[in-house]
């Protein structure tokens, strides 16, 4: 992990400049293909952000993107359009933003491109929240926060369901031990991403964040009309994922604990999550920990496996414990031929 002494050294090189002429820090943005973009760049470049957004100015973008997911394209002339009514400079390649900026927003939709994205960020030493998901495969994960690691530079991700209305109640100890929960999103597939990946990532990692890093095992049930994960944490608890692929989509769960029940109440929008992302460039520490993301995404990748062993139990430390083999091989690779990383 990133030791406290490099986070404080980032955090000072993004900021002094900044503070010494109080002028904003500049954002910088990869990827105008999905509404998570332009919902920032509104928040951030306000005439009255907030004492917690204030500070922080979206100056310029590269709007690519996906090449071949429909969906996304599609989207990328309309969001790049409403930049540049927000007076925001459109450049043509990732080297030019890294350029112009301090920090950055990585929020191409498609998590392929985002390893090769990342690493570019990386070894310009610009702290990068990368949106959801954070790649497309649970190696390419492992590998981006190691190279964080190896280039000294804070990374964070999350889905915005990370701060549903009552999880940090719940969190606080609120009705004691979480001792089961249950959540459920909406959760259509893109054929190029585990399944999960691409939208029940908004289900999955609330219920990981409340029944925490160790689940033991996940078994999976798909049919045409729903997908259910159940997952088994250490001391016989249980937590389940409801993927809604039919019927009405929308967000929430309950967890159970020693001392109450909670529902978990409505989704926040996305303002709670841009503030802790303007709180780790402040810092140069990410509020979520690389070990709590990678279980988000390793029990994502053993529903995955789950499903193509036909419903079987699959244990989720074998799970990741198989890609950070893999990440170690590739990695090294990536590290000494730089060239070969996308610009």
């Amino acid at each position: 992990m990133i030791n406290r002494a490099a986070c404080l050294v980032i955090a000072v090189f993004v900021l002094a400049g900044a503070a010494r002429a109080q002028e904003p820090v500049k954002v910088g943005v990869i990827g105008l293909d999905t509404s998570h973009a332009p919902a920032f760049a509104k928040l951030l470049n306000a005439p009255e952000p907030g004492d917690d957004l204030a500070g922080f100015r979206v100056v310029a973008a590269y709007p690519h993107g996906s090449a071949d997911i429909e969906s996304s394209v599609s989207r990328i002339p309309k969001y790049t359009q409403q930049y540049r009514d927000m007076g925001i400079d459109i450049v043509d390649s990732i080297d030019a933003l890294l350029q112009r900026v301090d920090v950055v927003l990585l929020e191409t939709n498609d998590g392929r491109p985002h390893l090769a994205q990342a690493l570019a960020v990386m070894r310009a030493g610009k702290p990068v929240f990368i949106d959801k998901p954070i790649a497309a495969s649970l190696v390419d994960a492992v590998i981006i926060f190691k190279a964080a690691e190896h280039y000294h530079v804070p990374v964070y991700s999350a889905s915005s369901l990370r701060y549903i209305e009552n999880a940090p109640a719940v969190m606080a100890g609120k009705i004691g031990r979480v001792l089961g929960a249950e959540t459920f999103s909406p959760c259509s597939y893109e054929p190029r991403h585990p399944d999960l990946f691409w939208y029940g990532i908004h289900g999955v990692e609330p219920l990981v964040m409340l029944m925490g890093n160790d689940c033991q095992t996940v078994t999976r049930y798909k049919t045409d009309s729903t997908d259910v994960v159940v997952g088994q944490w250490p001391g016989g608890r249980i937590g389940t994922f409801r993927g809604l692929v039919a019927g009405k989509h929308s967000y929430g769960g309950r967890a159970f604990g020693e001392k109450g029940i909670m529902d978990l109440g409505s989704y926040q929008g996305y303002r709670p999550l841009l503030v802790d992302i303007v709180k780790m460039f402040r810092t140069g520490k990410p509020p979520v920990t690389a070990e709590q993301t990678l279980a988000v995404y390793a029990f994502m990748e053993a529903a995955d496996e789950s499903h193509r062993r036909g419903g079987q139990p699959v244990s989720v430390k074998q799970v990741l414990d198989q890609a950070r083999q893999q990440a170690d091989q590739r990695l090294a690779e990536l590290l000494k031929t730089p060239e070969n990383i996308a610009k």
